[in-house]
């Protein structure tokens, strides 16, 4: 290099120092971030921090299949059922736009379903024969209080006939005797005949006890005026003769006041092969935001939601028999909270864990305990800290079910609450005297914080926020795995997007996750902005899944296996596999999954020869499709091959 051509050189180096060194005095943040951002892409790129921590990747799905998932489940053709229904958006609702899609997570195919009503916080289930369960979803939105035009509430009406029904349709007009104001039903409502009552004893007749039905109403015209302040009796209009004496209805006070979701009875079956939604029997009973769990029997159990005129359903819960398609109500009444975590366990009785998704008392039906929906009797369990705050929690059964521990984790106050508890609190229902204790601390307080079982026995808890609904910009970009034999948390990856209310996670067959969903209220830390549904689909490939091993191969066997019974595959690794794992594909919504469960399986190995054996238990393996794993010393999973247990 000649003196000229080193002075241009060094001329141009210093220039360009002089400017990085103006904008680094002018825009410092900005060349700053954009480093740390280089850098930590580069960081976390790395296959030694993949290894420890895994990886967190976002799903390009076709901005024309995007939708507000809402409700999500694992089906056993591998695909993911992704449900919206109307979404959370009034505009959908009100043009009677309901949405589902199914996506295959292996291929990268999304395809749009039929969806014949609006299931947006539905309840669901997996059922033995591999289709889903689905019951219940939306009749009406909410409304605010300030956008309550017209006076409105409950009409509960009697009839005081001892042998006819009566039917009275939508418009029917209701007037009141002492207010003299009329109202006019939104719904056409069935009232049964009245009861006659003899003494047991003697045979006296002691009078009648009337039927009864509930429709909701509204005034005739808007205004606060046609507000009613206090409980009257009202005349049906249009009745005549013995009907008019009869039928009568009573209201307490109509108001302008906020008017909540209104659920409907609607239930469907989805079945996975044809991929559409096949109409059943509806419930007893409309409900928003129910739980459906299944029973030893294979039997389904609903319990808890919104009723068709936006009240708490007050404990009538029902079974639906998948033999018959047909609902009946139990013998006995239990109110529960909207989507409470209900188990069932291996003495055939519930758990719930008292960790549900909102709405129902402050003081009913909150405390965890051990249903046994026979006898109706309820057990207590104590030693729940932070008892106050288990609205939005998650609850899982730890790994492997048959230890029947339980985690519950984070949760926040009863309704829009700002409280949020940092805790995990654990529970071991085979003890003596069951007591929950803590188990380890999150960093911050968490509500809607995702959990999902892995084949190694362990559990990845993500995502949540620490106000309601993330408000305040306060989703919680962490994730961390819980160790359960160590009981520790580790923290890992974070995730690139913040989830929040109407999110969930999901196992899939190759050991990975999926996340979807999040509804902020609002979109920014000052809370003026609206927030934005969260549409995005997130991947996070457990650290498992970066070892230095290959994940070990699993092949052929039998489709199913019985209670008790065995089955042989083909592995040639079968000689470095420590453990397997049977696991229930998810349903989850609304920090609510009942179905996942991970089942230890005893097994054999000869060669390339891995022979597994069923439990015999039905509380333990209910019926259904299950992926079985095979997991390596190292940790490391199978992909999983798909087996039904009858």
């Amino acid at each position: 290099m000649n003196d000229r051509a080193g002075r241009r050189r060094a001329r141009r180096m210093a220039i360009g120092t002089a400017v990085v060194l103006a904008l680094a005095g002018m825009n410092g943040p900005w060349l700053y971030r954009f480093g740390s951002e280089k850098y930590h892409q580069y960081k976390i790129d790395k296959p030694e921090y993949k290894a420890e921590n895994g990886r967190w990747e976002i799903v390009d799905f076709p901005e024309k299949y995007r939708q507000n998932t809402i409700h999500a489940a694992l089906l056993h053709t591998g695909k993911v059922l992704l449900v919206a229904g109307s979404g959370n958006n009034q505009d959908n609702f009100d043009a009677k736009q309901y949405d589902t899609r199914i996506w295959d997570p292996v291929k990268g195919t999304v395809k749009k379903v039929p969806t014949p009503t609006d299931l947006f916080c539905t309840g669901h289930t997996q059922l033995a024969n591999g289709n889903l369960l689905i019951a219940g979803g939306t009749k009406r939105y909410e409304k605010l209080k300030g956008d309550v035009t017209k006076a409105g509430g409950l009409m509960v009406v009697h009839n005081e006939n001892p042998d006819e029904p009566i039917t009275l349709p939508a418009g029917t007009r209701f007037t009141g005797k002492e207010n003299g104001k009329t109202f006019v039903s939104k719904d056409p409502v069935l009232v049964p005949r009245a009861k006659k009552n003899f003494d047991k004893e003697t045979g006296e007749f002691l009078g009648n006890t009337p039927g009864y039905g509930r429709t909701y109403v509204e005034a005739q015209k808007e205004g606060a005026k046609h507000q009613t302040g206090t409980q009257d009796n009202y005349t049906v209009q249009g009745l005549s003769g013995e009907d008019a004496r009869n039928t009568y209805g009573i209201a307490e006070k109509l108001a302008l006041d906020k008017k909540d979701f209104q659920g409907i009875d609607d239930a469907f079956e989805f079945d996975p092969v044809a991929e559409k939604y096949i109409k059943v029997d509806p419930m007893k009973e409309a409900r928003w935001y129910p739980t459906l769990t299944t029973l030893s029997d294979g039997r389904i159990l609903s319990v808890s939601g919104l009723d068709d005129i936006g009240q708490l359903v007050p404990g009538k819960n029902e079974i639906y028999d998948p033999e018959t398609k047909k609902w009946t109500y139990t013998d006995k009444v239990r109110q529960f909270p909207t989507y409470p975590a209900l188990f069932l366990m291996q003495n055939d009785k519930i758990f719930y864990s008292g960790a549900n998704a909102g709405y129902g008392p402050d003081d009913v039906g909150r405390d965890p305990g051990i249903w046994d929906v026979e006898t109706n009797k309820f057990t207590k369990v104590p030693g729940m800290s932070d008892a106050d705050m288990l609205e939005t929690a998650n609850t899982v059964l730890l790994p492997p079910a048959q230890d029947e521990k339980y985690m519950v984790i984070g949760g926040g106050g009863v309704g829009e609450s700002p409280k949020a508890s940092e805790k995990t609190r654990i529970v071991d229902l085979k003890a003596d005297s069951p007591r929950f204790e803590d188990g380890p601390s999150m960093d911050k307080g968490t509500r809607y914080p995702q959990a999902s079982i892995l084949p190694d026995d362990n559990v990845l808890i993500s995502g949540g926020s620490e106000d309601y609904r993330g408000r305040g910009d306060s989703d919680i970009l962490e994730a961390r795995i819980y160790d359960t034999a160590k009981n520790e948390l580790r923290r890992v990856a974070d995730p690139l997007v913040g989830r929040n209310y109407h999110a969930g996670s999901i196992l899939l067959p190759d050991g990975r996750l999926m996340f979807f969903g999040s509804d902020p209220l609002y979109g920014d830390k000052a809370n003026t902005k609206p927030g934005e549904f969260e549409q995005r689909i997130e991947i996070y490939t457990p650290p498992y899944l970066y070892g230095e091993n290959p994940q070990p191969e699993l092949a052929g066997g039998p489709q199913t296996i019985e209670h008790g019974e065995s089955g042989t595959f083909t592995s040639k690794d079968a000689a470095s596999v420590k453990k397997v794992r049977l696991i229930r594909p998810s349903a989850s919504t609304h920090v609510t999954d009942i179905d996942q469960r991970s089942v230890a399986l005893d097994f054999e190995t000869d060669g390339d020869k891995l022979t597994v054996t069923v439990p015999k238990s039905r509380n333990v393996v209910q019926a259904g499709w299950y992926m079985m794993f095979a997991v390596t010393a190292d940790g490391t999973p199978s992909k999983a091959q798909w087996v039904q247990v009858p």
